[in-house]
């Protein structure tokens, strides 16, 4: 792979191909799906780490540096960069393989705020690591 300076950082946990439904007239894929990729790599990463449910409980400043575009592959790395005592901080990034090349871009990143919930739906304690 070719960066475009920087490196992904974390775990490779999603990735998926942006498709002509996700784009709009231009051939722009919608920042809303990239959002919701990462929100659904959130959750495995964060399901993993609190072995039950967890749901999305706040997203930190997100900006996007690159356009995604039709045919372009999207990679969500994760970090956990916390973990509370019900909730966890997610560093996630967003990058895009641009079609038929090598080349990788760094679309945009966040940090995803995720509680773990007990079957009540209730916040429960995040488990200490195994």
């Amino acid at each position: 792979m070719v960066f475009e300076g920087l490196q992904p950082q974390g775990d490779l946990v999603l990735r998926t191909l942006a498709m002509p439904a996700d784009a709009n007239a231009a051939g722009d894929i919608f920042g809303g799906w990239v959002m919701a990729q990462m929100d659904l790599a959130c959750g495995i990463k964060a399901a993993e780490r609190a072995k039950g449910r967890v749901v999305t409980a706040a997203v930190k400043e997100m900006s996007f540096a690159k356009p995604m575009k039709v045919g372009d592959t999207l990679s969500i790395y994760i970090t956990i960069a916390r973990v509370g005592h019900t909730s966890m901080v997610l560093q996630v990034e967003a990058w895009a393989q641009r079609y038929l090349t090598d080349i990788m871009e760094r679309v945009t990143h966040a940090e995803i705020i995720m509680v773990a919930l007990d079957k009540d739906n209730r916040p429960t304690p995040v488990p200490p690591e195994a």
